[in-house]
């Protein structure tokens, strides 16, 4: 699979160093650190309960960290204000419903809220946001289709539109693929990771991961015990220290990314 190269730029990004976080007296993150290069997409990898939502929620600064740092470009996000943060950061949620059946196009005007005054109408620039968010994800054909009549994928991608009208330069995924047929899961795929934008996107499933990520990063009880290029990090050892499942990890060719083949449980050989 061919990929353009990644965006480089002098900017520090977002960056967690030696972030820790418990809930209910127990330790969810021990001293994770992450730098996500720019321009690329980085993935989040682990068993459940591993910390990849609660490390996502840190980096958007939904949940401040016990310990450690989270920085956008050298600033800490907790001194950030709130609508400056989100004119920079995205965030796509696992599930997303409303009470209101909204129209694609309206959802996807959402994303503008971090840009406007309190009850000012939607601005040229606001709109052209909109249209362009419509047209990188495939909606424009669906701005007056309402949000009830979308399927799964479809609602996924009014998602990643809303997100894009914010016009960030960071964007935070927790696992957009679930509940997706295998077409869909692979459609979406591809466009979160050509939108050319720093991406962290939780993910359960170790071959969409191998197939789009430029990088991933593996927690397990919290802490990262993986990182690099997904080459390097998703090796038949990794998969049974952390799933406890062995695996043939292969390559179609020179140059391809790696195929995981899953073969049992590690634990079913002791």
């Amino acid at each position: 699979m061919t990929r353009t190269p990644p965006i480089t730029d002098g900017g520090a990004g977002l960056r967690a160093a030696h972030v820790s976080r418990t809930a209910g007296g127990a330790l969810v993150l021990d001293g994770v650190s992450i730098t996500p290069a720019p321009g690329t997409l980085t993935g989040l990898l682990g068993p459940n309960g591993s910390g990849k939502s609660t490390l996502l929620r840190v980096l958007a600064g939904v949940l401040a960290p016990d310990a450690g740092v989270v920085t956008l470009d050298g600033d800490r996000l907790g001194a950030l204000p709130r609508r400056a943060l989100a004119r920079r950061v995205a965030v796509v949620e696992q599930h997303a419903d409303t009470q209101v059946d909204l129209t694609v196009a309206d959802a996807v005007r959402l994303g503008r809220v971090p840009h406007r005054r309190a009850w000012s109408p939607p601005t040229a620039a606001d709109e052209d946001a909109v249209r362009s968010a419509l047209a990188r994800t495939g909606l424009t054909d669906r701005a007056h289709r309402t949000w009830r009549t979308l399927s799964g994928g479809e609602r996924q991608r009014v998602q990643i539109a809303r997100a894009l009208a914010q016009e960030p330069r960071e964007l935070l995924l927790d696992e957009p693929t679930n509940h997706l047929d295998v077409q869909h899961q692979l459609d979406l795929m591809a466009l979160i990771s050509g939108l050319r934008l720093t991406c962290v996107m939780a993910l359960h499933d170790l071959n969409l991961a191998a197939m789009y990520c430029d990088h991933v990063v593996v927690l397990r009880e919290g802490r990262v015990v993986a990182a690099g290029p997904v080459a390097e990090v998703l090796t038949e050892r990794l998969v049974a220290d952390v799933y406890g499942v062995r695996a043939s990890v292969t390559y179609p060719g020179p140059g391809e990314r790696p195929h995981i083949r899953f073969l049992g449980t590690a634990l079913g050989d002791r």
